[in-house]
């Protein structure tokens, strides 16, 4: 079993991880010791979290939220599930503006 995550940082960005002891890892997070990125941004608190079946799972997760814009996440985060789909990126064709 694993977990993908995200947590709201203190200056209110977003920060998607996995692993395997969520606790564990929050409390790292938490006291500096997990990512540059949430050492510099504390506190920080859970806002989502999903148990998987794999550690490959969770990773694969982990990297398609990094890359969803804020109203994604945050659709996922509020339990807006039927509104993921809408919030996919459109791409412009080539040649357009």
């Amino acid at each position: 079993m694993a977990w993908v995550y995200i947590l709201r940082c203190a200056d209110d960005s977003y920060y998607v991880g996995s692993t395997t002891h969520l606790e564990f890892r929050l409390w790292q997070h938490q006291n500096g010791e997990g990512a540059e990125y949430t050492k510099r941004r504390r506190p920080v608190e859970l806002a989502f979290a999903h148990e998987t079946e794999s550690v490959a799972e969770a990773f694969g997760l982990e990297k398609q939220i990094q890359g969803w814009r804020r109203a994604k996440r945050e659709a996922l985060i509020s339990g807006d599930f039927h509104l993921l789909p809408g919030l996919a990126s459109r791409r412009r064709p080539r040649g357009t503006t």
